[in-house]
């Protein structure tokens, strides 16, 4: 029998995502096998002029070590009504974002590799983000699960 995965669409992503997350992640190097471990939490609260300030932080642990990691993005109103505009903390473009099916791909030239990023929102308090990283120094896939708080 053959289940076809379920989407929760969502009508307004930035309205969607406001508030607190927890964030469990796995980092799995397909080139050498390793898989590192990110736990923590992420933010999204209001910007001055529209828009989402994302911020993660938690620890990641890699080979037995376990580090501090913070990440900031700005998610900004996108060019349609419901969706988002996805920034790096100094501005620079990352990806766009549109939950109204549930589901969404998303791609991100850097450098020589390339990041294609899948969407998915399970319901109202659970999404997920799959990174595949591919390039000439990187094989790299990350999950990530979110979790509403509170």
């Amino acid at each position: 029998m053959d289940v076809q995965p379920r989407y929760w669409p969502v009508a307004d992503v930035l309205a969607h995502l406001a508030g607190r997350w927890g964030v469990q992640r796995t980092v799995r190097d397909l080139a050498s096998g390793d898989e590192g471990r990110f736990s923590g939490m992420t933010v999204f609260s209001p910007l001055p002029g529209g828009g989402l300030l994302h911020e993660e932080s938690g620890t990641f642990t890699w080979q037995g070590v376990a580090r501090p990691a913070t990440r900031t993005l700005r998610f900004l109103p996108g060019p349609t009504p419901g969706t988002a505009d996805v920034r790096f903390a100094d501005g620079r473009p990352f990806h766009e974002l549109d939950l109204t099916s549930g589901r969404y791909v998303a791609g991100h030239p850097c450098a020589a590799d390339l990041y294609r990023g899948e969407f998915t929102v399970r319901d109202a308090d659970h999404w997920r983000t799959v990174w595949r990283v591919g390039g000439p120094a990187k094989d790299l896939v990350l999950t990530t699960d979110y979790v509403r708080e509170g």
